[in-house]
């Protein structure tokens, strides 16, 4: 069953059991992917489908943040309540020692020796943690090792 099939039976479940908050982000979730085939003019493979959904869910987190920091508690939690029905649909998160060992593999894959190879190392990353690993915490992890790297490799030099 693909994603977009998972929704709408998902979405057709919440309406039977009255959960409106659920239908109503199934349903905005199925438009959201409707929306980018539209305009593509072509249906959307597995990828494409995860991403549009990623994206929601990160449209959504940056929300909460920005409700917070305005005192609207109420609408945060809504948010929050959203992401959690969203994620059901993504993949698992990748772990923070995962995510580490797929950085130092990136690093290695595409020998990167420099923070100027962060892009380099991102888009080898990209395919990798789509949909399971917050984008701007991939970068930040990059470019730490990759600082340390190049800290490590002027030390080495430098010492000689």
């Amino acid at each position: 069953m693909t994603l977009k099939e998972r929704l709408q039976t998902e979405t057709t479940a919440a309406m039977r059991s009255g959960d409106s908050l659920r239908r109503d982000v199934l349903r905005m979730a199925s438009n959201s992917m409707y929306m980018v085939e539209k305009k593509q003019g072509k249906p959307l493979t597995e990828d494409e489908e995860l991403q549009v959904l990623s994206r929601e869910v990160k449209t959504r987190r940056e929300s909460v943040e920005a409700y917070r920091a305005a005192g609207r508690e109420d609408l945060a939690t809504k948010e929050e309540a959203e992401i959690a029905i969203l994620s059901e649909f993504l993949p698992q998160p990748l772990s923070e020692a995962q995510l580490q060992a797929l950085v130092a593999e990136g690093i290695s894959a595409t020998g990167a020796t420099s923070a100027r190879d962060l892009g380099k190392v991102m888009g080898w990353l990209a395919p990798r943690t789509r949909g399971r690993a917050d984008g701007k915490q991939v970068s930040q992890l990059v470019a730490q090792a990759l600082a340390a790297a190049d800290l490590a490799r002027h030390d080495a030099a430098g010492s000689h």
